[in-house]
Order: C-alpha cells, then sequence, then structure tokens
C-alpha cells in the first residue's frame, strides 16, 4: 500500500472523507481489484485507521456505485463493462470538450498558469509509475480546470463520472510505458489554452479523452 495512503490522519469532520479518498484512489489504481470482497476490519488494519471510518467510507463509495456491500463479508468492489466505459466517455466528452475550448476565449491567463504545476506533477508521477499521486494530481487538474468556467454542478457531474469509471490496468500501462504520453498531453493542453487557440484545445482534448478510453480498452 502506497505511504499517501497510509497518511490519513486529520480532524474531524474531513477524517472520514479522507478516507473515503484514500480507499477510492486505491480502487481506481487497482489496488482494490473488482471482483474481490474486503472487510472493513481488514482494510482498517490495512490503512492503520480503525474499522468504523473505513466502513463508513465503504458505505459512501456504495452510494458512488464503486462497491457493493457484502452482508456479514465486507464489500465487494464493482466491475465496469466497456459499454458503461464508452458511455462516461461519451458524457465527458459532450461536456468537457466544448467547456475546455470555451475556456481558451474565457479563462483568466493567472489562473490557467497556476494549473502547471499540478499537469508538472502528473508528469512526474506518470515517469515514476506512482499511480496514486497520478491519479490524484489528474483529477485536481481537470475538475480544477472545469472549475474555471463557473459552474459548480458541471464539475460535480465530471467528478462523479470520474470515479464511476476508473482506469483499470494502470499498472500494465505504466510498465510498459505508455502512460506517459496521457501524462504529457495536460501540459499541451495548457499550452494551446494560453494561446487562446479554441480549436487547438478542442483538437488536445479529444485526443486526450480517446486516449483515456485506450488505457480502458488496454485493460
Amino acid at each position: 500500500m502506497s505511504s499517501a495512503l497510509s497518511d490519513l490522519g486529520g480532524r474531524r469532520p474531513s477524517y472520514r472523507e479522507r478516507v473515503a479518498d484514500a480507499l477510492r484512489a486505491a480502487l481506481i489504481a487497482g489496488e482494490l481489484r473488482p471482483g474481490e470482497v474486503y472487510s472493513a476490519p481488514a482494510l482498517a488494519t490495512r490503512f492503520g485507521v480503525s474499522a468504523t471510518p473505513v466502513r463508513e467510507a465503504m458505505l459512501d463509495l456504495a452510494k458512488e456505485g464503486l462497491v457493493d456491500t457484502v452482508p456479514n463479508k465486507g464489500f465487494r468492489v464493482t466491475a465496469v463493462s466497456d459499454r458503461q466505459l464508452d458511455e462516461y466517455t461519451h458524457i465527458r466528452a459532450l461536456i468537457e470538450i466544448p467547456t475546455t475550448a470555451g475556456l481558451a476565449v474565457t479563462a483568466d491567463p493567472v489562473a490557467l498558469e497556476a494549473l502547471r504545476p499540478v499537469a508538472e506533477e502528473i508528469v512526474t508521477a506518470a515517469a515514476a509509475g506512482d499511480l496514486i499521486a497520478y491519479i490524484e494530481a489528474d483529477q485536481r487538474f481537470h475538475l480544477g480546470l472545469l472549475a474555471l468556467a463557473g459552474n459548480g454542478h458541471l464539475v460535480e457531474v465530471v467528478r462523479n463520472l470520474r470515479q464511476r469509471a476508473r482506469l483499470y490496468g494502470l499498472t500494465a500501462l505504466v510498465e510498459q510505458g505508455r502512460l506517459d504520453a496521457s501524462a504529457e498531453e495536460h501540459l499541451e493542453l495548457l499550452d494551446a489554452l494560453l494561446t487562446r487557440d479554441p480549436e487547438a484545445v478542442r483538437a488536445v482534448m479529444t485526443r486526450h479523452l480517446g486516449h483515456v478510453r485506450g488505457l480502458w480498452a488496454a485493460h
């Protein structure tokens, strides 16, 4: 288990949410595998926390459709079908491509430039094969970018789609060195936004989402 997942200390009421975030990251990275049943006490031991917040956090993940409750045993990680992945990608494309292209005209360049360190974190994490860091930085970048459009509901819809989709097979892709290209696209996207070129932004976003779907398909 990544050391990032073990550092779950914090003050309530954010403690439960932090545990849920760590569990979600482990699930997305494939450290918690589809079809496997995990008990709250076993996960608590693995994460170095008590069972109660783990149980509460897993119930939150069940509401998101990421796990199913298994009576008297724990929680089973749900699988995502190819059809579901295609549907999630289609919805993301309908939302994210035009929204991001519009930011080439409306976004404050200073706000865009502030996302560059996050994009660089993604590249660094991909090069290091650190899936947890990659996923967390990737989410901060994309949701932070969409937030510049000023529509909080849109951001939450995309957050939910990302959580439901997950990125299976990332470990194999890291070993094959195929994650770096997707990571570099974040910097390319920022550069296109800062040159105020909506069509270039649209092209990069279209390619990026297609690349993401390719990561799923590779699994």
